[in-house]
C-alpha cells in the first residue's frame, strides 16, 4: 500500500516494471512521443529525471498495461472487488454476514481523515510556469494536465463526503491564458462538477476548485471510477490505497496531504476562455471552445514531487487499461443499474463513446413464434439514458439465445447481429440529441443523433465472405474490400457536402438495387482510403463510428418510410472525412527522429523496442 507516488516508482522499478529515463528530454512533444513509442512496445512505465525546463521530474505509462495496474493494486484488489459487490448486492451482507466482516474493516479504511498539522505538499510554493509544461500533439494549444484530480465541493452542502473528484483536463497555457494567474478547465455534459458550478452560478458565487496532481496511484483511478449513488470518490480513494484519504483546508481549498501536487483556484459564474485544440481519445483534435476559466490562487509541490502524466491519442493508449480496470473492479454494476442488461461494452477501437454493444434479455414475448426485439428496445432506452452511456452514438444491442455471446470480440459479435438483423425493422433513430463534446461528427458541439440497431430471433441470412459481384465496377466507387463477413468497404469521391451527397447516394443506392438483391451484404460502408479500413478491424471501426453521424451519414439501398420507421435492404454508412470534421493525429516525423537517441545502445531505453 503506497503513501505516495514515489512508492509506487521505488516498487514499480524493484520488481522490473519501470525504466529511468536521465537524458534531458523536451516537454514540447518529445516526452509524449517517448511515452507512445514505450507503450506501444508494451514496455515498462518510465520516470523522466531530466525535464527541460523543470526542475521536477515525471512519470508516465504507469497504467500502461492491465498487469501493471493489478500489480499496483494487488493489496487492496479483491478488498475493493468485494465492497463494490456489496453496494451492488447490499442483501449479501444480510445472507452472509460473517463473510463481509473484512469488507466491513476495508470499508473503514474508506473514510477521509481529516490530518491536523504541516501538509507535506504545502512545503513550497511555486507557479505554473515551474511545472513540466508537457505539449503532446503539434496542434495542441499548449501544455495540459492529462492525469488531474479535479476537487469540488456542493456549495449548497459543502464538506468532503459531498464532494466530486473527477479527470477534467487542464490546459496550462497557450491561448488566451495569462501564465502563473489562470487556466482552462473542460469538463463535458453529465460531469459532478457540472452540477456543483451551476449550483455555484445561481448563488452568485465563485467555486472553489483544488487539482491535484501524483499522490497514491488509487487518487488518479478514483478520479475516473464511475461509482454507486452514495459512494464518493474520496471514499474508493482510501478503499483503492489501503488507508484513508488525508487532508485538510488551506485558505478555505480542501488539499491533499498525499499529493505531489496542488493548485488551487475558484470558478466565476460565466467567465469563460478558449480552451484547446487538444489531441482526444477519438483519435482527433478536440477544437477550441469556451470553457470555464479557472483563476490560480496558489500553486504547491511537495520535497522531490513527481509529476505524472498520460498521452491521449487514437486508441490503445494508456487509458485503454484504465477502462480494463474499472471493468473489472466494476464487474456487475451495470446489471444492478439496468435489470436485465447483461453486458455493455463501450468498444475502445472506435474511440469508446461513439460505439457500444449490448447484450440483454429478451423476455416479454415468450409465447410468440415469431421472435422479434421487444424487451431490448426497452434496454437500450435504458442505456442511452444511463450516465456517460448516453454520449452514445451507435448502440448495437441483441439477447443470448441458444449459444453464449462476448461483444468483446467484435467481429463475433457484430457477425451474429448482421445474421439476425431485419434492415426493414430494427433500425431505430434519434435526432437532435446529445453527443460526445469530443466528437466533432454531429451537427455541433454536443449536438447529433443516435441509432439503435437491436437484432433478436433466428438467423436470417448467410453473410458473404468476398465482395459480391453487385458491388464491384460501379462507376465512381473503387476498391471494394471485404472487412469481415457481411460489410463490404467502398472506396468513394471526396466528400463536397450534405446536398450534394444526398443526390449522389440517391444514385448509388439505385445502382446498387438495379444490379440485383444482395442479402448477404446488410452493410456497405464508404470510406476515403478502403486498403486503410480493410487493413485491420481495428481501423474499420475506429473510421466507421468516429466518422459518422447517423442521422446524416446512414443511407439505405431501396430505402423508405413508413409511418415514420425507416427501412431499407441494405445499410450504407458514410464514413468519408467531412470538411467540418476536426483532423486526426498525426506525430511530427522530426520529433520521432529526434527520438531515437534514447533507444540505442547504451541509452536509458536502450533494449526496449
Amino acid at each position: 500500500m503506497y503513501r505516495n507516488l514515489e512508492d509506487c516508482i521505488i516498487d514499480l522499478e524493484k520488481n522490473g516494471h519501470l525504466v529511468r529515463i536521465k537524458e534531458e528530454v523536451d516537454p514540447y512533444l518529445e516526452m509524449a512521443a517517448i511515452h507512445m513509442k514505450v507503450y506501444e512496445a508494451g514496455g515498462p512505465a518510465l520516470l523522466f529525471e531530466n525535464v527541460k525546463g523543470s526542475k521536477f521530474r515525471a512519470a508516465s505509462n504507469i497504467f500502461g498495461s492491465i498487469e501493471r495496474s493489478k500489480f499496483i493494486f494487488r493489496q487492496t484488489w479483491t478488498s475493493v472487488q468485494n465492497v463494490m459487490a456489496l453496494r451492488n448486492n447490499p442483501m449479501s451482507a444480510v445472507k452472509h454476514p460473517f463473510k463481509n466482516i473484512g469488507n466491513g474493516l476495508a470499508a473503514f479504511k474508506a473514510l477521509p481523515l481529516k490530518k491536523y498539522g504541516n501538509l507535506p505538499v504545502t512545503a513550497q510554493e511555486i507557479q505554473i510556469s515551474d511545472l513540466p509544461l508537457i505539449q503532446h500533439w503539434p496542434m495542441d494549444g499548449g501544455a495540459f494536465v492529462t492525469l488531474p484530480q479535479v476537487y469540488t465541493e456542493d456549495p449548497d452542502n459543502p464538506g468532503i463526503m459531498n464532494s466530486n473528484l473527477g479527470m477534467y483536463r487542464i490546459q496550462l497555457s497557450g491561448n488566451e491564458y495569462e501564465m502563473n494567474k489562470d487556466i482552462g478547465l473542460h469538463y463535458q455534459i453529465h460531469r459532478g462538477i457540472g452540477v456543483h458550478q451551476e449550483k455555484a452560478n445561481k448563488l452568485g458565487a465563485p467555486l472553489k476548485v483544488s487539482i491535484f496532481v501524483g499522490g497514491p496511484p488509487a487518487h488518479t483511478l478514483a478520479a475516473v471510477m464511475p461509482l454507486p449513488e452514495g459512494l464518493t470518490e474520496m471514499t474508493i480513494a482510501g478503499l483503492l490505497a489501503g488507508r484513508n484519504f488525508r487532508y485538510n483546508y488551506v485558505d478555505g481549498y480542501c488539499i491533499s496531504s498525499d499529493a505531489d501536487f496542488v493548485i488551487t483556484g475558484e470558478i466565476h459564474p460565466g467567465d469563460t476562455k478558449p480552451e484547446g485544440p487538444f489531441g482526444d481519445h477519438l483519435g482527433y483534435y478536440s477544437l477550441t471552445h469556451p470553457f470555464p476559466v479557472m483563476k490560480v490562487h496558489r500553486v504547491y509541490a511537495k520535497p522531490n514531487a513527481i509529476w505524472p502524466f498520460t498521452v491521449v491519442g487514437r486508441p490503445p493508449q494508456e487509458d485503454t487499461a484504465f477502462g480494463e480496470l474499472i471493468h473489472e473492479l466494476t464487474g456487475d454494476a451495470i446489471k444492478q443499474e439496468i435489470p436485465g442488461v447483461k453486458e455493455v461494452h463501450a468498444v475502445d477501437a472506435a474511440g469508446v463513446h461513439p460505439l457500444l454493444f449490448a447484450i440483454g434479455s429478451e423476455r416479454y414475448t415468450p409465447y410468440q413464434k415469431v421472435k422479434q426485439p421487444a424487451e431490448l428496445l426497452t434496454l437500450a432506452n435504458r442505456i442511452l439514458g444511463t450516465g456517460q452511456l448516453s454520449l452514445a452514438k451507435y448502440l448495437f444491442i441483441t439477447a443470448e439465445e441458444d449459444q453464449p455471446i462476448d461483444s468483446h470480440h467484435e467481429v463475433n459479435f457484430l457477425t451474429y447481429i448482421l445474421e439476425r438483423l431485419d434492415l426493414h425493422r430494427d433500425i431505430h433513430f434519434y435526432t437532435n440529441t446529445t453527443i460526445d463534446t469530443l466528437d466533432y461528427s454531429g451537427t455541433g458541439i454536443n449536438s447529433g443523433s443516435k441509432v439503435v440497431i437491436a437484432a433478436y430471433g433466428d438467423k436470417k441470412r448467410e453473410l458473404c465472405t468476398e465482395v459480391p459481384a453487385e458491388l464491384k465496377d460501379i462507376r465512381g466507387y473503387e476498391n471494394a474490400r471485404l472487412v469481415m463477413p457481411g460489410v463490404v468497404i467502398l472506396q468513394a469521391p471526396k466528400f463536397t457536402n450534405y446536398a450534394e451527397v444526398a443526390q449522389e447516394l440517391a444514385g448509388l443506392s439505385k445502382a446498387i438495387h438495379e444490379k440485383g438483391a444482395i442479402p448477404s451484404c446488410p452493410m456497405i460502408v464508404l470510406c476515403d482510403d478502403s486498403s486503410f479500413m480493410s487493413a485491420t478491424i481495428s481501423n474499420f471501426l475506429w473510421a466507421t463510428f468516429t466518422r459518422s453521424n447517423p442521422s446524416h451519414d446512414i443511407y439505405g439501398v431501396n430505402s423508405y418510410y413508413e409511418n415514420k420507421h425507416w427501412g431499407c435492404d441494405n445499410l450504407i454508412i458514410d464514413a468519408r472525412t467531412k470538411p467540418h470534421q476536426a483532423p486526426p493525429l498525426i506525430a511530427d516525423p522530426k520529433v520521432e527522429k529526434n527520438i531515437e537517441r534514447l533507444f540505442v545502445k547504451g541509452a536509458s531505453l536502450g533494449g526496449i523496442i
